[in-house]
């Protein structure tokens, strides 16, 4: 996917992945796609939290002067 992909799209797409298989809207062919596709946004989620969350600290840390 886009590099320039936003945490707000791809959480929304892991969001709409999980609805359809909730509600058994995907075929067997599919499920497998999806299941690799979910696990790529979550990387990308957490990843993105990751980053931001240490971008924050470093922030503090140099708010503080430390």
């Amino acid at each position: 996917m886009n590099q320039e992909q936003k945490y707000e799209e791809a959480f929304a797409q892991l969001q709409d992945i999980v609805r359809k298989m909730e509600n058994d809207e995907y075929s067997i062919d599919e499920i497998a796609v999806q299941l690799k596709e979910a696990q790529r946004l979550i990387k990308f989620c957490k990843d993105k939290l990751s980053k931001t969350e240490a971008e924050i600290r470093q922030l503090e840390v140099d708010a503080n002067g430390e």
